[in-house]
């Protein structure tokens, strides 16, 4: 019974975070969008019934592994990145911040092995096959949560807290995950030299092949630029998006079953064997 309850509160939990996301990034891609037509209402149906399907399962293998994960017992070394001295306040700020540079190098990390290590890119890939790219169609397989538990969760904690589990900077965060899909106008301007916004992570999932393999943070720009994967995009750049080997799902089902229909190995965007013209082409918005 104390599963089903925490299943079931987690869902609710998630669930109005979304809610939450959604209302915020929705108006912003209607009223100030990028370019004109903006997002279909097809899109967005597709996207919140594939959120239907994802939060159940994730949250299902969150309850499930908690119990494991708490009797590791993980200790991180370094329990505030707040200088001392600070007023308590101000220090938990600082800190929290501090956290999320600091996960970040481990995000991305996670990231470039999902696009590195062909079995964990087919699952990555169905994020990657949506074509009408915005900050409701921004799911992930359900994989993706126990990958990251892998390949992010686990390393992170050694060192410092997860920032996503502050709960102001968590909601953020998660805000802004969405945010860095969107097709809004609205941007960060000189700030998204270092914080990450929707034109820097735009082209991290570009058509063309000179974008692939950029831009793998997702809070900022730091660890992209300091291992030479950082293209920071033109005022103009916004490349059209998806991935040709991996049709866009098109069903609850196709959702959960699209990477084990995909050929084994590396899937190559879209541009990776059609014309020329069609791989470099671009939307421009003003």
């Amino acid at each position: 019974m104390g599963l089903v309850l925490a299943w079931l509160g987690g869902n609710v939990d998630y669930d109005l975070a979304l809610v939450t996301s959604f209302a915020v990034i929705v108006p912003m891609e209607v009223f100030f969008p990028r370019r004109e037509g903006g997002v279909s209402m097809a899109s967005r149906a597709r996207a919140a019934l594939f959120w239907l399907a994802w939060v159940p399962v994730t949250i299902a293998t969150m309850v499930l592994i908690r119990p494991f994960w708490n009797e590791l017992g993980i200790r991180p070394l370094v329990p505030s990145l707040a200088p001392p001295g600070l007023p308590h306040p101000v220090a938990v700020v600082v800190g929290a911040l501090a956290a999320a540079f600091v996960g970040d190098f481990f995000y991305y990390w996670c990231h470039r092995a999902q696009h590195s290590i062909p079995l964990l890119w087919r699952f990555h890939a169905v994020h990657h096959s949506v074509r009408e790219l915005s900050g409701m169609a921004a799911y992930h397989h359900v994989s993706e949560e126990l990958i990251k538990i892998v390949l992010y969760s686990l390393p992170l904690a050694f060192f410092i807290d997860d920032p996503l589990g502050v709960p102001v900077l968590g909601a953020l965060l998660g805000v802004q995950g969405h945010y860095l899909h969107s097709t809004t106008r609205l941007n960060l301007g000189p700030l998204g030299r270092i914080i990450q916004d929707n034109r820097f992570h735009r082209i991290h999932h570009s058509i063309e092949r000179r974008h692939w393999d950029k831009n793998f943070g997702v809070f900022t720009t730091l660890w992209d630029a300091l291992f030479g994967t950082a293209h920071f995009p033109a005022k103009d750049e916004w490349p059209a998006t998806g991935v040709e080997s991996a049709p866009e799902p098109a069903s609850v089902a196709d959702f959960y079953l699209l990477p084990f229909h995909l050929a084994s190995g590396r899937l190559q965007p879209p541009g990776a064997d059609a014309p020329a013209d069609v791989a470099a082409r671009q939307v421009s918005a003003p």
